[in-house]
């Protein structure tokens, strides 16, 4: 068994003396993990950094085995390390797919997504915005989308204030009544409004964090949530 593509590189760790076990995200085989032989070495480690365009062969005698990676450069991302806040959002975008995304299964649509995130930190600062989306997608994408279009209760498409933590959906302020103590701040950087401030995008990444964690993650046997992801958002509070 054998293929060959570009990736995004999520994590590695030290497999024995000097091998290490990549795991990253293509757009054609989704998440996958395998062997990359003399990948602690001083020569290959470095190329090995989260957030790193790579060449990469895989190959394996059956298909569901780990398999081998033959990994060459193709863009280093390493220059996000000398910010605090890009280097947060570069750690808890990697983790994330790593915690969300099945093995082996394609999403090539969210594979876009996240390079145009990861160039988005390389041309100013509105990278936080186009992450908050980006989270929207990761939701979309494995079935807990937001609706944010309407009122879930009266249909108006105005004075849209709220979402539901139940069924993420929009809800108005002449819907909510009563219960709009127990809904989410609708922030306006989730529906393309607002000045895409740091205030906006934590308040959005806060209603994100809900369906990530109260949704998504049983979904997937109650895992919690990567800690990186609650560090962007106290640096970004911090801005706020």
């Amino acid at each position: 068994m054998e293929w060959r593509e570009e990736g995004i590189l999520l994590s590695q760790r030290r497999h024995g003396e000097s091998a290490a076990i990549i795991e990253v995200f293509t757009e054609g085989h989704g998440r996958h993990a395998g062997i990359v032989r003399g990948g602690a070495s001083r020569k290959i480690a470095p190329v090995l950094q989260p957030g790193a365009q790579l060449d990469l062969s895989w190959r394996a005698r059956l298909e569901d085995h780990l398999g081998t990676f033959t990994v060459e450069p193709v863009r280093s991302r390493a220059f996000l390390m000398g910010d605090r806040r890009m280097l947060a959002g570069l750690n808890a975008l990697t983790a994330l797919l790593s915690f969300a995304l099945p093995e082996r299964e394609p999403h090539p649509s969210l594979y876009g997504k996240t390079l145009a995130v990861l160039d988005m930190m390389e041309e100013g600062p509105f990278w936080t915005l186009a992450y908050l989306r980006w989270e929207m997608a990761v939701l979309e994408e494995l079935g807990f989308g937001l609706d944010l279009d309407s009122c879930a209760v009266t249909g108006a498409t105005e004075g849209l204030s709220y979402v539901s933590p139940r069924t993420g959906r929009a809800v108005s302020d002449a819907g909510a009544g009563e219960w709009a103590g127990r809904l989410l701040p609708l922030s306006p950087a989730l529906v393309g409004g607002g000045a895409g401030s740091a205030g906006e995008v934590v308040e959005g990444l806060r209603v994100t964090g809900h369906f990530l964690e109260h949704h998504l993650a049983p979904s997937l046997g109650d895992k919690t949530l990567p800690a990186s992801r609650n560090r962007l958002i106290d640096l970004l509070a911090r801005d706020a």
